[in-house]
């Protein structure tokens, strides 16, 4: 069998193909963040999935598409993960951005991928190879338009008393926003930007408030102007999303869009169903 694995901040979806190309089973996991997780807690995440441990020694290839994946330290922390819990198996592992553009994006022909989801970036694709002209330096300096940015928003804006009251009060009765509790999650436990990023749905939810759509607002025209803008095509090819951000806030995102004469193209909300038809049709490795 073969695994295809598509891994953000906040989860990880697995699909197992067998030897015809057909879906043995798929899962999900945490998500495997070599750039911010330990090798024992990413290795407790993927031990710990019934699925993936029971076949452990029936996979070939693995295909691992995963945030944090972009330098060779976590390339190769990930790689020592995998060979130590699968025997006689063969690793490829790229950043995620490859999942995103596999998804959504037609090879040979130029577009700009966009990620937003837990975090975000902005990919240019030449038709061929995907190429980062701006560096993330993650989820504290950067990130804009992604969950865990919006979630920064709402808790700067509640506890900074800008949120509207009949907000706040929704706000509180549906997260535990004691500070001491808000603090645990940010400095002390392991993936702060998830737990930030879990913040955004409020948003999503109430997305037609004139507060709320102020914070869409600036949240994107702070990633178009720093991220796809920056490429010098952006207006003469299309712009695809992926992400569940990107998928709920898909409206708002196109209407942004025109506003700088950029085209909206694909709109994916789980890379993963598109890469199983992708791998099924291309061979890349």
């Amino acid at each position: 069998m073969d695994l295809i694995v598509d891994s953000g901040a906040t989860k990880a979806d697995w699909i197992a193909l067998d030897n015809n190309g057909k879906i043995a089973f798929s899962t999900k996991t945490l998500g495997l963040n070599p750039h911010v997780l330990t090798t024992s807690i990413l290795r407790e995440r993927i031990i710990n999935n019934f699925e993936i441990f029971k076949n452990k020694k029936n996979f070939k290839n693995i295909y691992f598409y995963g945030a944090g994946c972009g330098v060779k330290t976590s390339i190769d922390r990930m790689y020592r993960v995998f060979d130590g819990i699968f025997e006689n198996c063969k690793f490829f592992i790229k950043e995620d951005t490859y999942a995103a553009v596999y998804a959504s994006a037609k090879i040979g022909e130029k577009s700009i991928v966009c990620i937003l989801g837990t975090g975000s970036n902005c990919t240019f694709f030449d038709g061929k190879n995907a190429k980062q002209y701006i560096i993330s330096l993650g989820y504290i300096l950067m990130d804009e338009a992604s969950g865990n940015f919006f979630g920064k928003q709402l808790l700067r804006g509640y506890y900074f008393h800008e949120m509207p009251s009949e907000l706040s009060k929704k706000f509180e009765n549906i997260y535990n926003l004691n500070p001491d509790n808000v603090k645990e999650f940010l400095y002390k436990k392991e993936s702060p930007n998830a737990y930030l990023a879990k913040f955004a749905q409020f948003l999503i939810n109430n997305k037609s408030n004139k507060y709320m759509r102020t914070l869409i607002d600036n949240g994107l025209d702070r990633f178009i102007r720093h991220q796809i803008l920056q490429f010098e095509e952006a207006k003469e090819i299309p712009v695809h999303f992926v992400g569940s951000i990107s998928y709920f806030l898909r409206d708002e995102i196109k209407s942004k869009l025109e506003s700088y004469g950029l085209t909206m193209g694909n709109v994916v909300k789980r890379p993963i169903d598109k890469l199983v038809q992708f791998h099924s049709e291309n061979k890349i490795f």
